[in-house]
């Protein structure tokens, strides 16, 4: 390139004045082939508070079912921890038959220190669970994108993937992964 062809090329790309994008592009740019059309300001306010709706019903899903999973994953930790405090002399010490037959201070305290130690490997345990729970079912893929309040015909996430569950298209299982 010539000494002209480089300032020229210096002088067009960097500019103290570059143009700002005034508005946000569309989202899914691979399926239309004209620009959207943004709503009106009555109609992106109206769409904002539904998409946020939505979204919020999803994140309640999400925590149903991850609460659900944690719950019954770590019932035997919670109900040997349980025991271990309440047979204890110096933290409940209840009064009933199996502690004061079964359950004596060092017993207890090995009841307690049981839960807390096989509490990591059932934490891990359940997050796997959930993990894969939940993209079988695809729970992430209920929460929509902003931009569906800017713009007019912006489809539903999961509307290409075949339905929430996937249940319109088969499960792909080609592609596999470990969680």
């Amino acid at each position: 390139m010539s000494d002209q062809e480089i300032e020229d090329f210096d002088v067009d790309n960097i500019s103290d004045t570059s143009r700002m994008i005034p508005s946000l592009p569309p989202y899914n740019m691979d399926d239309q082939l004209l620009p959207m059309e943004t709503r009106s300001r009555w109609g992106c306010w109206i769409w904002t508070v539904f998409v946020s709706g939505a979204n919020f019903l999803a994140f309640l899903v999400n925590s149903v079912v991850l609460g659900a999973i944690f719950t019954i994953v770590l019932t035997p930790t919670i109900v040997v921890v349980y025991f271990g405090f309440k047979c204890h002399s110096r933290v409940l010490h209840s009064d009933a038959s199996y502690c004061k037959t079964l359950l004596d201070d060092n017993s207890s305290s090995a009841l307690i220190i049981l839960g807390f130690v096989m509490m990591s490997p059932l934490i891990v345990l359940a997050m796997a669970l959930y993990c894969g729970l939940a993209r079988r079912l695809r729970l992430f893929m209920l929460f929509q994108p902003y931009t569906r309040a800017l713009y007019k015909g912006v489809r539903w996430r999961w509307y290409d993937e075949g339905g929430i569950c996937s249940c319109v298209k088969e499960w792909n299982n080609h592609v596999k992964a470990w969680v």
